[in-house]
């Protein structure tokens, strides 16, 4: 299983980004795919997360800034990023919990993309 991560930049500060995230291989079906990301010095935090299902779960710093969401496919997830602040900056990850057609569930990360937004 591959999770291929696009979308990131360098935005000025009030910006706008759309990450995605395209997961392939061997996937009977994706549970939970979502964001996290990562700054420099500090611990990755949840940005947000989507279930198979459509709920729906965000990090207290996107305060309805950030909207993910997947296709009908189920196997590639999108974040809208507006508003987007200088402490935003960050490698931003996707990650996925994949079920195999053996019923095997693990969970996978991508390489992340990096966000810089400038002030």
């Amino acid at each position: 299983v591959q999770l291929q991560a696009s979308g990131g930049g360098l935005v000025q500060a009030g910006g706008s980004l759309r990450l995605s995230c395209a997961a392939s291989g061997n996937i009977f079906t994706i549970n939970t795919m979502g964001w996290y990301r990562q700054a420099t010095g500090k611990q990755r935090d949840l940005v947000a997360e989507i279930t198979r299902a459509g709920g729906i779960k965000y990090g207290d710093f996107v305060k309805a800034r950030f909207t993910i969401s997947r296709d009908n496919s189920g196997n590639t997830a999108y974040l809208q990023m507006n508003n987007l602040k200088p402490e935003d900056t960050a490698v931003y990850y996707c990650h996925a919990d994949v079920f195999a057609y053996d019923m095997s569930g693990l969970p996978y990360w991508g390489k992340g993309t990096l966000v810089t937004v400038s002030s």
